[in-house]
């Protein structure tokens, strides 16, 4: 057993994207591989969890009022 990885951002901070967030399969309204948000957008963590299996944080980045995104530490950066 391993100890879970500490987050490196908290629910409520403002990050951007450092890559283009395209649909892998998580939005089954929109066309896979669909942009969600390009490079540079801003959004708010509103909330913070792990995958258990590879210890890694998964941020919920809530863009726009509909748009909500699960993002890794590597594709998003504190403003």
């Amino acid at each position: 057993m391993f100890e879970p990885r500490t987050p490196k951002y908290q629910w409520g901070q403002r990050v951007k994207t450092l890559i283009e967030l395209r649909n892998d399969g998580g939005y089954p309204d929109v066309p896979e591989d669909a942009l969600l948000a390009a490079e540079g957008t801003t959004g708010e963590i509103v909330q913070v969890g792990m995958h258990t299996d590879s210890n890694t944080p998964i941020y919920l980045v809530e863009f726009t009022e509909r748009l909500v995104v699960g993002c890794l530490e590597e594709e998003i950066e504190p403003v």
